[in-house]
C-alpha cells in the first residue's frame, strides 16, 4: 500500500436499490467511473420516465475524470451514459456488444459526436488510465460480453464482479475466468465489490441452457403460433428461441422497438446467429401458416406500451392474439411490476392464448449468482475488505452475512450509503465525507426539474383531484365583480353535485366577505383564506382533500 496516499470510493447508485449503478474511484486527484446506469420509476413516481444518478459531484470535478468503464450492456449499467456524456467528454471503455448498444443509445439522444469517445476492449486485456490499471475478466450473465474488473491502484487492488453467475455451460461457450479471480486472491485484493441481487437465494443459479430445454419441449407440443416475450438485452435467450425455431422448422418475426434494435445490433456484431431466410418481416407474418411461426417480442414486464401488451389489448397495428396461440413470458417480474405482468397474463388468457410463465414452468433463469456462488467468489478473491453492491438493503445485508460465514471479519464488511466517500489507506477504511447523491428524475426532455414537491402534487391530483376557484375583483375597491366560479377535475362531476358546489360557493363568498371586513385586501391573503376555507369544508363534508387553486382576476 502506497505511503501517504489514499484511495477514495464513492457509490453514486446501486446501493440499497436495484438499478442506476455507478461507482467512482479516486486517487491523487484522478477519477474513474464504473458503470453509468438508470433505474425505472416506482409506482408513486407518476409521469416519470427514468431515474438516473445525481451527477453533481462528477460535473463539478469533470476536469479530473480520466475515463468511464462499463461492465455490460444492461440499462441499469449504461442507461444514463448519454446524460453523462452531454456534460463530460471522456473515453468510455466497454466490450464489443456493449459498445454496439451504447452507440444506439447515443444516436437516439442525437449525440453522434460522442461515439468517437467509445473504446472497445476484450476480456483478458488491460487499460491504463492515470494511476489506474484496469483488467477485464470474463464472467457469465444474462447478456453476452460481460466483464468483471480488477482495478489496480497504488493503494491496492479493487475487484468489481459486475453482474455475474457461475454458469458452467454458458450459451456462448465462454466460461467465467475462474483462474484470474483466484490469481487476484493470491496477489491480495484490497476490496471486493460483488453483485448481491440473489443473495437471498440458496444454492446455485441454474444454467441458461435449462431454459433451452423448456423451449424445446414447448415448441415440440405447440400446434399454433408461438409468441415469446423476453428482455431485449438477453441475447443468449433470443439465440435459444431461434435455435428452437430452426429445429422445428418455424420462421421468426421480431416486434417491439428495443427487441428489433438489439437483434439487429447483436446479429451484425456476430453475437446472434440467425439462419438465412428465417427472419420474416412483420408485414409478411400473416402469410406464414400459424404452425410455422414464432414471434419474439418485448413486454415481459407488462409495460403498457410494449408489443405484447398491445397484442393482449387488441391494440397492436400488425399483430393480435389468436385463440390457440402459445405465449411464453420468459422473464421474472421486476419488483413493482407484478401487477402489470399479472394483468397482461390474465388478458392473454381471456384472448384464448395458452400462457406459460415463470410461476408454472422453467422458462426463465436468473442471470445473478445465488448464495453458493457468492461464497465461491469471496473464497476465490479473499478480499481484505468486502462491500456488497447491486441490491436492495436486505440483499446487501444478507450478502454481508454470507461474507461473515466464509471468514471475513464483520468490521471489514462495508455497508455505506449512496454518496458516502469511503477512504482506504494504511490505517484502514472509513467514511470521511458525503457528496450530493440520490435519484434524478427524467420526465420527457426534462432532467431533474421534477422534484419531491411536483411528485407530491401529482400524487394529490391522482388521489383527490383539483378544484379551481375563479373570482373577478376590482383592483381599486377590492369588490367582487363576478364569481366565485368553481371548476372541478378529478374531484367530483359538477353536474351531479350541484348542491355541494353551491354550498362551496357560499363558503367562498363568506370567506371573501370576512377578508374585506377585516381589511385583508392583498391577493395572497385572500387566496390563502379561500384555500383554507374549502379545504376544511370538503374535509368535513367528504373526507377528501383536493388541491385547491384560487385564481383572482383583476379588473
Amino acid at each position: 500500500m502506497a505511503k501517504g496516499k489514499s484511495l477514495k470510493l464513492i457509490p453514486l447508485g446501486g446501493l440499497g436499490e436495484i438499478g442506476k449503478n455507478m461507482t467512482v474511484l479516486e486517487y491523487n486527484g484522478e477519477i474513474i467511473i464504473i458503470d453509468c446506469g438508470l433505474a425505472f420509476p416506482d409506482e408513486d413516481m407518476l409521469g416519470i420516465d427514468l431515474v438516473i444518478p445525481d451527477m453533481t459531484y462528477l460535473i463539478e470535478n469533470k476536469n479530473r475524470i480520466r475515463a468511464v468503464f462499463i461492465t455490460h450492456g444492461h440499462e441499469d449499467h449504461i442507461g444514463s451514459l448519454s446524460y453523462l456524456l452531454r456534460e463530460i467528454k471522456v473515453p468510455v471503455y466497454a466490450t464489443k456488444l456493449t459498445i454496439g448498444l451504447i452507440k444506439g443509445k447515443l444516436q437516439e439522444h442525437r449525440l453522434t459526436d460522442e461515439i468517437k469517445l467509445l473504446r472497445e476492449v476484450r476480456a483478458g486485456t488491460s487499460v491504463k488510465e492515470g494511476a489506474f490499471k484496469v483488467d477485464f475478466i470474463r464472467v457469465s450473465h444474462s447478456i453476452a460480453d460481460v466483464v468483471a474488473m480488477a482495478i489496480h491502484t497504488p493503494v491496492g487492488i479493487v475487484v468489481h464482479t459486475a453482474d455475474f453467475k457461475f454458469d458452467q455451460t454458458p450459451i456462448g461457450g465462454q466460461v467465467t475466468d475462474f483462474h484470474s479471480f483466484a490469481e487476484l486472491g493470491d496477489r491480495g485484493v484490497l476490496l471486493l465489490l460483488s453483485d448481491s441481487t440473489n443473495a437471498e437465494r440458496p444454492g446455485f443459479t441454474m444454467s441458461e441452457r435449462a431454459v433451452g430445454d423448456t423451449f424445446d419441449e414447448v415448441f415440440r407440443q405447440a400446434e399454433q403460433r408461438i409468441i415469446v416475450a423476453s428482455f431485449a438485452s438477453n441475447v443468449h435467450r433470443i439465440q435459444q428461441i431461434i435455435d428452437a425455431a430452426q429445429r422445428y422448422k418455424r420462421r421468426v418475426c421480431v416486434t417491439g422497438r428495443s427487441m428489433v434494435n438489439v437483434v439487429n445490433i447483436a446479429s451484425e456484431l456476430g453475437y446472434l446467429h440467425i439462419p438465412d431466410g428465417m427472419l420474416v418481416d412483420i408485414d409478411q407474418s400473416d402469410r406464414i401458416p400459424h404452425n410455422e411461426l414464432v414471434i419474439i417480442t418485448t413486454g415481459s414486464q407488462g409495460e403498457p406500451m410494449s408489443a405484447l401488451v398491445r397484442m393482449a389489448m387488441s391494440d397492436h397495428r400488425k399483430l393480435g392474439i389468436i385463440p390457440g396461440d402459445t405465449v411464453i413470458i420468459s422473464a421474472l417480474p421486476i419488483p413493482g411490476n407484478e401487477k402489470m405482468v399479472h394483468r397482461t397474463i390474465n388478458q392473454l388468457f381471456r384472448q384464448g392464448a395458452f400462457v406459460i410463465y415463470e410461476a408454472l414452468s422453467g422458462v426463465h433463469v436468473s442471470g445473478h449468482a445465488s448464495q453458493e456462488e457468492l461464497k465461491l467468489m469471496l473464497n476465490l478473491t479473499r478480499p481484505k475488505y468486502f462491500m456488497p453492491v447491486h441490491g436492495e438493503y436486505r440483499h446487501l445485508l444478507k450478502h454481508a452475512k454470507l461474507a461473515e460465514a466464509v471468514g471475513i471479519p464483520e468490521e471489514r464488511i462495508l455497508l455505506p450509503s449512496i454518496g458516502d466517500v469511503l477512504e482506504f489507506d494504511r490505517s484502514g477504511a472509513r467514511v470521511v465525507d458525503h457528496v450530493p447523491a440520490g435519484p434524478v428524475l427524467v420526465d420527457g426532455l426534462g432532467v431533474g426539474d421534477v422534484g419531491n414537491i411536483v411528485l407530491r402534487d401529482r400524487r394529490l391530483l391522482a388521489q383527490d383531484g383539483i378544484l379551481i376557484v375563479v373570482v373577478t375583483m376590482n383592483r381599486q375597491t377590492k369588490q367582487v365583480l363576478a364569481g366565485p366560479d368553481i371548476v372541478s377535475r378529478g374531484f367530483v362531476y359538477i353536474r351531479e353535485a350541484d348542491e355541494l358546489m353551491e354550498e362551496a360557493k357560499r363558503k367562498v363568498e363568506d370567506a371573501l366577505k370576512l377578508c374585506l371586513e377585516n381589511g385583508s385586501t392583498d391577493w395572497t391573503t385572500i387566496k390563502t383564506k379561500i384555500r383554507e376555507t374549502l379545504t376544511s369544508f370538503f374535509d368535513q363534508k367528504m373526507k377528501r382533500r383536493p388541491i385547491i387553486l384560487p385564481i383572482i382576476m383583476e379588473v
